[in-house]
């Protein structure tokens, strides 16, 4: 097998990939209406329910699409017949909140700080306070924003108290962050397939309770190319997407789910923890802040606030790794300049280690320290 020239991706997806997940994309070319290849649909579907749930009970339906398909699927198909509460502390619980607008849900957002966890006292009185019965609770795990991880379990668990269904974007969280969705009170859960998963982007699905699917066919559809129900009882008639799936792109998801197995996802997430603990040691050497405490942290995705300086600027920093074959990511915090590293995908510490050599060329090379001091030696000289 020639070997691919390797670029290190420090993005919130697409991740960096293996040769082996590339290289499955080259089949021979097969009508996806074959039994060949429902059958590795049907790998790909329990495999993936099998990392958060019991496949007797829960199952897993696959859309063509970004991560994104997944959210707008569940908040469109499930729920519009009765109030959502969204929380929303960074851009992806913003983009539920537009969603649900754009459907006309009867849904409320819980604001909640982008650097801090929920409070979930507020939470709690927000929904005992509320003037009519909630049915649903929207929440991201792993805010892409900025790597804050939300505490599903507990939130889960006053859900359960309440008697109210809870859907969970865990799109850069899954795969690596343990999930149990029947303990966690996880009714419907969205990810796709190009992040701690390291296969390609095209992919996200949804897993949910099979009695839970089985309740929307008494509901007025309100989609149609994302409408839950119809895309399960499909696969489950025929082992088919209803409209074409991107076949090369699932054959390259087959091999990533075969290389999660091998390596472990406990051991997977220890192997990012360690380049996220270089990350956080060396931009603290270098005298740069990220935004999030180390106990809200999911140690996959990190906010950095941007270098005070007058010469920063994000897009020629961005253009000067990429040259060296590093791509970075812009921030998404409206309030604070900050830009973001994701520490997930076929990364090393090596990789990691390179990253923060290159960050101090540059700060060097923008004058960075000629206010805060110099550096000698590795280290800062206040």
């Amino acid at each position: 097998m020639k070997k691919l020239k390797r670029n290190i991706l420090l993005t919130p997806g697409p991740a960096t990939t293996t040769d082996t997940v590339k290289y499955a994309q080259v089949v021979p070319d097969i009508c996806p209406r074959e039994k060949e290849f429902c059958q590795v649909m049907k790998y790909v579907s329990s495999e993936l329910t099998r990392l958060v749930a019991d496949t007797e009970e829960y199952t897993t339906v696959l859309f063509g699409g970004s991560g994104t398909a997944a959210v707008e699927s569940i908040l469109s198909s499930v729920a519009n017949d009765g109030v959502i509460i969204i929380i929303n502390n960074g851009v992806y619980g913003e983009r539920m909140c537009e969603i649900a607008e754009a459907y006309r849900l009867d849904w409320a957002e819980f604001q909640s700080p982008c650097d801090c966890a929920v409070d979930l006292k507020e939470l709690q009185e927000f929904i005992l306070n509320f003037p009519r019965k909630v049915s649903y609770l929207a929440v991201v795990h792993n805010e892409t924003t900025t790597g804050l991880l939300n505490d599903i379990e507990k939130i889960g668990g006053i859900c359960r108290e309440q008697n109210i269904q809870m859907i969970v974007d865990a799109m850069s969280s899954f795969a690596v962050i343990s999930i149990q969705m029947k303990k966690m009170n996880i009714s419907y859960l969205a990810a796709s397939s190009n992040k701690n998963l390291q296969g390609m982007a095209g992919i996200s699905f949804v897993i949910a309770q099979k009695i839970e699917l089985q309740k929307q066919k008494e509901l007025q559809p309100a989609n149609y190319y994302l409408n839950l129900y119809l895309q399960y009882q499909y696969f489950i008639k025929t082992g088919q997407m209803r409209f074409t799936p991107p076949v090369q792109t699932i054959y390259a998801l087959k091999q990533a789910i075969i290389e999660l197995k091998e390596e472990g996802m406990d051991e997977r997430y220890k192997r990012y923890s360690e380049s996220w603990e270089i990350l956080v040691a060396g931009l603290s050497r270098l005298g740069l802040k990220h935004l999030i405490s180390k106990e809200n942290h999911s140690k996959l995705i990190t906010a950095i606030i941007e270098p005070d300086c007058t010469a920063f600027d994000f897009n020629y920093m961005h253009d000067y790794f990429y040259k060296n074959g590093i791509t970075i990511y812009p921030g998404k915090l409206n309030n604070l300049k900050s830009f973001r590293i994701a520490n997930i995908g076929d990364l090393t510490s090596d990789d990691m280690e390179l990253f923060l050599r290159l960050l101090e060329k540059y700060l060097q090379r923008i004058d960075y320290y000629s206010k805060k001091g110099m550096i000698e030696n590795g280290n800062i000289e206040k």
